[in-house]
């Protein structure tokens, strides 16, 4: 029954409920925005009528992911309750239930119909941004950066100067490079909403790709000490910081964010949260080539259930890290035997994208470079193929070019540090330049690009191993 409750987007609700009706708004704004407390608005909104079907699809959506498949459970009641509800609040559950229920490009179809019909419709907008990030081949597309950004564009005159609309158009401007645009609306969305984790993801986003890591530092590790723990945001908010402390060579501050924000415990093991502890803890090692002192052990069991279980390629790349780093060999063997059977059954994305990476990660942990380039190399001008942002999937990026610096192929990894250089300023790919330009006998050169990255680390932490690395590297150019 709709007794004229609606929702802040003026759409009607199916519930003669107000307290429902004011829970679920409540708990849809906290979705929207990221933050602690939605899930516990939600169940209110149940409490309240349990009838009201949009509460249950909505805590679907928030529980996607968690092994014991309650995200379903959930998602089949709201899709019984939707019967008796709006045409838009039937198709907005049914969207949302494809999504839960793994049919990827059924959703995606679904959801960008729905927004077409419903354009104010802001939880399936929310669902579209995940879908794409969480993998774009499960929505059947290939590069969902060029698709996101004209859909949020289409939508912007129906959203004026929302701010939960304002945070998900600056992610879509960040994607597609245009990263003055996406920081001016991300501020807009922050100021309006204070609290909103969503908006300062972007204005990290943004800080990040410009290279501007110590203002995206002072940003964000100020934001977060307001933001409430307890947000599974948390974790992926304070990996951004961690890869600000990384590029400004603080390794100790990266390590401490990693044991108290970021890395798995013993009682919570989310697998939801595996790309952020398994890349941070490859980037460390990647970049220090020493062993950071982090239990890599509850890592790798996070990425367990990527073994036999199918899921999105974006989890299985970083599964393999993981795997990788922790000399479990046996796991990547196993995992890429369900991938080669997925494969076969006509899976291309892990033909063509998942596969190579895995090998590539496992050849680089043995030491053989040349092998890894072959496997990395072909699949880095598709890589938004396996989902996530740019910041994230950089990881692969830098495997790449640290396999061609140590395996002595100078002039290719010349050219991908300057065509990196020339995206934006980066510290580090400067310095990495100064190795390949001193292996390559142009101390000059060398020399003139340490001194410039000495500069810049000089808040850097003194015995870290990067900083042990660009001392010797200078001594040996100097003589």
């Amino acid at each position: 029954m709709n007794a004229g409750h609606r929702d802040r987007f003026d759409l009607a609700l199916t519930t003669s409920s107000a307290e429902a009706a004011t829970h679920y708004v409540e708990g849809l704004d906290l979705l929207l925005e990221q933050s602690f407390g939605s899930e516990a608005r939600l169940e209110d909104a149940i409490a309240a009528d349990e009838g009201f079907a949009l509460p249950h699809i909505s805590l679907a959506y928030l529980r996607m992911g968690i092994a014991d498949g309650s995200d379903r459970v959930v998602a089949n009641r709201a899709r019984e309750l939707a019967r008796n509800a709006t045409a838009r609040e039937r198709a907005h559950v049914e969207a949302i239930w494809l999504f839960v229920h793994g049919h990827g490009t059924r959703a995606r179809t679904a959801m960008h119909a729905h927004l077409d019909r419903f354009p104010r419709d802001a939880m399936i907008l929310r669902a579209v941004n995940r879908l794409y990030t969480l993998g774009c081949s499960g929505a059947g597309v290939k590069d969902f950066p060029s698709v996101y950004f004209p859909l949020l564009k289409s939508l912007a005159p129906s959203y004026g100067d929302d701010w939960a609309f304002l945070s998900h158009y600056a992610f879509a401007h960040h994607e597609v490079g245009l990263f003055s645009e996406a920081l001016a609306l991300a501020e807009r969305s922050l100021a309006q909403r204070p609290t909103s984790g969503h908006a300062a993801h972007s204005i990290a986003h943004a800080h990040f790709e410009q290279g501007n890591a110590g203002s995206g530092s002072d940003f964000l590790g100020g934001w977060l000490q307001s933001y409430d723990r307890r947000s599974p945001f948390n974790v992926h908010l304070s990996w951004h910081q961690a890869l600000f402390e990384l590029a400004l060579g603080r390794y100790d501050e990266a390590v401490e964010l990693y044991r108290e924000a970021i890395g798995p415990t013993v009682e919570q093991r989310d697998p939801g949260t595996l790309a952020d502890s398994a890349s941070l803890m490859w980037r460390m090692r990647l970049y220090g080539r020493a062993e950071p002192a982090l239990d890599t052990g509850l890592i790798r069991d996070q990425a367990e259930v990527a073994i036999d279980t199918p899921g999105p390629a974006f989890r299985d790349a970083h599964a393999a890290l993981a795997f990788a780093a922790t000399g479990d060999m046996a796991s990547i063997k196993r995992m890429k035997q369900r991938l080669n059977r997925q494969a076969e059954a006509g899976e291309a994305l892990h033909r063509d994208m998942t596969l190579p990476l895995v090998d590539g990660i496992a050849h680089f942990t043995a030491g053989d470079y040349t092998a890894a380039i072959a496997c990395l190399e072909p699949v880095m001008p598709q890589l938004v193929r396996i989902g996530g942002s740019h910041a994230q999937r950089e990881v692969f990026e830098d495997t790449l070019v640290e396999a061609l610096v140590r395996g002595g192929h100078y002039p290719r990894a010349m050219a991908a540090l300057e065509e990196r250089l020339a995206r934006r300023p980066s510290v580090r790919d400067r310095f990495w330049l100064a190795r390949v330009k001193a292996e390559a006998g142009d101390a000059d050169s060398a020399h003139a690009l340490l001194e410039d990255v000495a500069r810049n680390w000089q808040l850097a932490d003194p015995d870290s191993p990067e900083a042990g690395a660009l001392n010797d590297l200078m001594a040996a150019v100097a003589v």
